[in-house]
C-alpha cells in the first residue's frame, strides 16, 4: 500500500508539474505579417516577451503548407530583440519593449537555405526550447509583399523637402535683391594678391590638392579657379595650375579657358599652364615647391583637401615671399596652413567661395538657404535635448535616421 500511495503521489506530481514547466516556456500565440518597408522577400514574427531572464530560446519554423512540415527558419536566444529596436519599423513603447520579433528570410530545407518569395502565404509557428524541452505554439500565416514607399524614412523626406523649399525660396530672393554675406577676409585677399602679381609682373600658382574631380573639395577649388581666372584674364597676369589628377586637369582647362571666353581675352589662354605635376603625392609636392622656388610666383592660391604635403609646401611658399591663400576642409591641415599662410579659408569657407566671388543669385541664394536650414536644425537639435532631458523625446525621435 505505501508502495502504491508513493507512486500514485509521484505520478500526480509529474501530471502536476509537467504542464506547468510547458507552460511557463510555451510562447503565447504568434503574429506574423510582411515586413513592412521593405523590398519583399520578408515575413516579421512577434510574440510576447515572457521570461525576463532570458533563458528560454525561441525557434520559428515555416511551412508552405498548414500541414507541414515545417523547417527551421530561426532561432533566438535567450531575451532576443525586441520591437523597439527597429523603432523606425515598430515605434517605441512599453508594448514594443514587451514583444520579441524576428525577421524570416528564408528557412532550412534538406537542399539547402530556400528564400521566401513574394505573394506566397507561409504557416508559421513558434516554439519555445528550455532545458531540452521544446513546446510549440499556435499556427499563424502570412504573405511577403514588395513595399512601394519606407515610411519608416519619412522624416527625412519631409526634412529634405523643407530644406529644399527653403532654398528655392532663398534663391527667388537672392534674383531680386542683394543678399548679405559675412566678410570672408581670405576672399577679399585675392584681389590684392592678384593686383600684386600683375604690378609684379609675376605670375598666380594655383594648387588644387590631393582629391579627385568627385569630391566636393575639389569641385569648389575649380569653382574658386574659374573666378579667379576671370581676374586674371582681365589683368592680363599669368596664372598657372599645377593639379595632381588627369581629370582635374582636363576639367580646370575647361574652366580657364571659359572664363577668359567670358572676359574677351580667348588669346591669353594657354592650356600648357594648365598641367599635371605628378601623380604621387610627394613627387607632386616636389614639382610643385621646385616651381615655386625657380619661378617665384607673386601668389599662391591652395584650395581643396591637402595630406601630409601642406605643411611643405605652405613653408616653402613663405620662404619665397609670396603672398599665400589657402583654403581646405581637411581640419587636420589647417594649423599648417594657418601658420603659413597670410590668409587661410576654414570649414565650410572654402565652399561659399564660389558663390562670395561670383555673387550669382543662384549660389547666393543656395548658401543662404543652407544656412537657414542649418540654423533650423541647430534649434531643434538644442529644443530636443532639452525636451529629452525633461522626459519628452519626441523631437529626437523624429530627427532620427532610420
Amino acid at each position: 500500500m505505501r508502495w502504491r500511495a508513493s507512486r500514485v503521489v509521484t505520478l500526480l506530481g509529474v501530471a502536476v508539474l509537467f504542464p506547468v514547466v510547458l507552460s511557463a516556456q510555451a510562447p503565447p500565440r504568434a503574429i506574423a505579417f510582411d515586413t513592412p518597408n521593405d523590398a519583399g522577400g520578408s515575413i516579421t514574427v512577434t510574440w510576447p516577451r515572457v521570461d525576463g531572464n532570458g533563458t528560454t530560446n525561441h525557434l520559428v519554423y515555416v511551412a508552405t503548407a498548414e500541414a507541414g512540415p515545417y523547417n527551421l527558419a530561426a532561432e533566438v536566444k535567450g531575451k532576443g530583440a525586441v520591437l523597439s529596436d527597429d523603432p523606425g519599423n515598430y515605434g517605441r513603447g512599453e508594448e514594443q519593449d514587451a514583444t520579441h520579433f524576428v525577421h524570416v528570410s528564408d528557412f532550412t530545407t534538406a537542399d539547402g537555405r530556400q528564400p521566401l518569395d513574394n505573394d506566397v502565404t507561409y504557416f508559421i509557428r513558434v516554439a519555445a526550447s528550455k532545458d531540452g524541452m521544446e513546446a510549440r505554439g499556435a499556427i499563424t500565416s502570412a504573405m511577403a509583399e514588395a513595399n512601394f514607399i519606407n515610411w519608416a524614412k519619412t522624416n527625412n523626406f519631409v526634412i529634405g523637402t523643407a530644406l529644399s523649399l527653403i532654398i528655392l525660396v532663398s534663391i527667388s530672393l537672392a534674383r531680386r535683391k542683394e543678399m548679405f554675406i559675412r566678410r570672408i577676409a581670405g576672399l577679399e585677399a585675392i584681389d590684392e594678391a592678384l593686383g600684386r602679381a600683375t604690378e609684379m609682373g609675376k605670375a598666380v600658382l594655383f594648387v588644387h590638392g590631393l582629391r579627385e574631380m568627385d569630391k566636393i573639395s575639389t569641385i569648389a577649388a575649380v569653382n574658386i579657379l574659374g573666378q579667379v581666372a576671370r581676374k586674371t584674364a582681365q589683368y592680363d597676369t599669368l596664372l598657372k595650375v599645377a593639379s595632381y589628377d588627369p581629370v582635374v586637369m582636363s576639367v580646370s582647362q575647361e574652366t580657364v579657358k571659359e572664363a577668359y571666353l567670358e572676359v574677351g581675352r580667348p588669346d591669353a589662354y594657354n592650356e600648357d599652364h594648365i598641367f599635371v605635376a605628378g601623380t604621387d603625392q610627394f613627387s607632386y609636392a616636389a614639382a610643385v615647391e621646385g616651381m615655386m622656388v625657380r619661378e617665384r610666383p607673386a601668389a599662391h592660391i591652395m584650395m581643396g583637401y591637402f595630406y601630409a604635403e601642406s605643411l611643405l609646401l605652405a613653408e616653402t611658399g613663405s620662404q619665397t615671399g609670396a603672398i599665400q591663400i589657402a583654403g581646405t576642409d581637411a581640419f587636420t591641415q589647417l594649423p599648417f596652413f594657418v601658420t603659413t599662410c597670410d590668409y587661410t579659408l576654414m570649414g565650410e569657407e572654402l565652399y561659399a567661395a564660389s558663390a562670395y566671388l561670383s555673387r550669382e543669385p543662384r549660389m547666393l541664394g543656395s548658401l543662404k538657404g543652407q544656412d537657414i536650414g542649418k540654423a533650423f536644425l541647430i534649434a531643434a537639435l538644442l529644443f530636443g535635448s532639452l525636451l529629452a532631458t525633461a522626459g519628452m523625446p519626441f523631437i529626437t525621435h523624429a530627427l532620427a535616421a532610420h
